[in-house]
């Protein structure tokens, strides 16, 4: 039995296949069009995802769509009668678009599918799986739980933004849902928008800005925009919010109750913007946990699954974990609508036939999210060659000692091994890594690296068996989505003048023994690595301890700000000679930037359209 899933038409398009409960490719169609957040048909990680699994459309059984469009078309008429006359505007631009595609999307699916390959009978093999139901799926079937509470999250669906399901065995029920226009998510893009950043892509910077500031528009939120009950169940006052029927998240009484507009994108951040971060982050952990401790209790489950947007949110997360009123939890790594694309293929696997669920390593069915295409040593020596590059071919121990060397030197490394994550978080596969000890990395990956804002924290590659070592955490933490707290023994305590540091200045202030991965709060984003899904970062890691003493690498995708991660040894090496990566490591290629011929140098990230 072979499932194809796909999301597509909001944002984050993808697809994933499923043969036999096992998932066996998954990829955002942004890796191959280089266009972040793409969110047009993904027929580029279809296209994949058959070649990986070896088939063409004829062999798919079943070919599902990660939503509902009918239901979602009624969310937008009954929405727009509730606030008639409000937002004919908008009513005018998004009506044309519906009639023309969206409420004909079986056909507009079948003929996508059909400039894949002519293939007959397509209409008759598309499945269509609500939303939330897509997220729940993608977040219980590939865990390691024969039961679990499965708590979903995010802008919204068709009609809802916050769901609670029980997943036991083959079977997911919907036990409870909030619905639009009341959404935990939509609180956030909110202030992500007022505070100046790209809804649906700028969420993660206004987690990583709120350690900067102070809650002290916390209790403002929960008295004027949300009315939050004690089980975490919550109504949003529409008199400040526009994205109902306007063109914008908020209004001018957002503007007024908040003492003034929205920033631009240009404008100079401040410690006001920092704490109204600060602010919606401290609602949104109240939320997530007042929910959660309900969920508990209701229920009795002592397992917990995240999914849909807000589960990425890992400082959210971690609180939960640290709550203790769940035994695990479990976080699906492609949390947003591109993991919609896993859940719909694997709804039609177990919930509409029946088929058996399958664990295939140790951790969970997700094999560590490595779930995108490979290239091997010799098509990585040849693409590279084609390129002009200058590299050596090393034997893998060999390899690992070369980039050992450059770490240990300070070094910024360009990461480039086996198959690409699926997912928004580089897991070792497609990533940029540095030495954690140094503290000044922080600052040279986001400044000369990255090409981003210099608040920016990192995340921690740590292995799994030295995590409780380093960090107030000692679970699996394979795909970046918790955050945990440096232990005490490894902190530096600030000196008086340092405490009286506020915000941005506090960043080249050295806190722990790894200051390059240790945020302002003493917190980090850990990942733990794990021999069984990734045994040669996990080499690299074990020598890099050998070699310092510490088991711990800072860890950021392998991209500029705007631009996807990587995906080909092409791009790698194009983002390599476009920045200060002064050494590139493709399979058991490597390349030394100061033996690169000069002409090959570029500023790409000029291009790159700003996230």
């Amino acid at each position: 039995m072979i499932s194809l899933g796909i999301s597509a038409f909001y944002h984050d398009s993808a697809a994933a296949i499923v043969r036999d409960g096992e998932i066996i490719a998954a990829a955002q169609e942004e890796r191959f069009t280089r266009k972040r957040h793409d969110s047009g048909f993904p027929a580029n990680a279809i296209r994949y995802c058959l070649e990986e699994t070896g088939v063409d459309l004829n062999e798919v059984d079943q070919i599902a769509f990660y939503d509902k469009p009918f239901l979602k078309f009624e969310r937008l008429l009954e929405t727009y009668l509730a606030f008639s006359p409000r937002g004919f505007r908008s009513f005018r631009m998004a009506i044309p678009l519906w009639m023309k595609e969206k409420l004909f999307q079986k056909k507009l699916l079948a003929d996508e599918l059909a400039a894949i390959a002519d293939v007959d009978g397509l209409t008759d093999r598309l499945l269509f799986t609500e939303h939330h139901l897509s997220h729940a799926a993608s977040a219980f079937f590939p865990s390691p739980f024969e039961r679990a509470a499965i708590l979903t999250m995010d802008g919204v669906g068709e009609w809802a933004t916050t769901s609670l399901a029980i997943g036991n065995g083959r079977d997911i029920n919907v036990a409870k849902e909030i619905h639009f226009p009341h959404s935990i998510g939509l609180l956030y893009s909110a202030f992500t928008y007022y505070t100046g950043f790209k809804v649906n892509s700028g969420e993660y910077k206004v987690m990583g800005l709120a350690p900067y500031g102070e809650p002290k528009y916390a209790q403002l939120i929960l008295d004027k925009l949300v009315d939050l009950k004690s089980d975490g169940s919550f109504r949003l006052n529409q008199d400040y919010f526009d994205y109902c029927t306007g063109l914008t998240m908020t209004n001018a009484a957002f503007d007024d109750l908040f003492g003034a507009p929205a920033r631009s994108a240009s404008e100079r951040l401040t410690p006001r913007h920092m704490d109204l971060a600060a602010s919606v982050q401290a609602v949104t952990e109240e939320i997530v946990l007042r929910l959660t401790r309900a969920i508990a209790d209701e229920t009795g489950e002592r397992n917990l699954c995240l999914a849909g947007g807000v589960a990425l949110n890992c400082v959210a997360n971690g609180k939960v974990l640290r709550d203790g009123k769940f035994d695990r939890i479990w976080i699906q790594p492609a949390a947003g609508d591109a993991g919609g694309a896993l859940g719909a293929a694997l709804a039609a696997q177990h919930m509409h036939d029946s088929v058996a669920r399958t664990t295939h390593n140790v951790i969970d069915a997700m094999k560590g999210a490595y779930l995108g295409p490979a290239f091997s040593d010799d098509e990585a020596a040849s693409r590279l060659s084609a390129l002009g590059a200058t590299f050596t071919r090393c034997a893998p121990d060999e390899m690992i000692t070369h980039t050992v060397d450059a770490l240990t030197e300070g070094k910024a490394v360009g990461w480039f091994q086996g198959r690409m994550e699926f997912g928004p978080r580089a897991l070792g596969a497609r990533s940029i890594l540095g030495d954690a000890r140094s503290p000044a990395m922080q600052r040279i990956l986001n400044l000369k690296v990255k090409y981003r804002e210099s608040f920016r924290p990192f995340a921690p590659s740590v292995l799994r068996e030295d995590v409780a070592d380093w960090f107030e955490l000692d679970e699996d933490s394979p795909y970046m989505l918790l955050v945990a707290d440096v232990v005490e023994r490894r902190r530096r305590e600030m000196t008086t003048d340092e405490q009286t540091l506020f915000g941005i200045d506090k960043l080249n202030v050295q806190r722990s023994e790894i200051p390059a991965v240790t945020h302002v709060d003493y917190s980090a984003r850990v990942q733990t690595v794990h021999r069984e899904t990734n045994p040669v970062y996990w080499q690299l890691l074990s020598a890099f301890k050998e070699a310092t003493g510490c088991p711990i690498l800072v860890n950021t995708s392998f991209n500029v700000r705007g631009e996807p991660i990587v995906c080909t040894p092409e791009e790698a090496f194009r983002c390599f000679m476009g920045t200060e990566i002064e050494m590139l490591v493709v399979g058991n290629c490597v390349l030394h930037k100061e033996r690169q011929d000069a002409i090959l140098k570029s500023t790409y990230h000029e291009s790159v359209e700003l996230d």
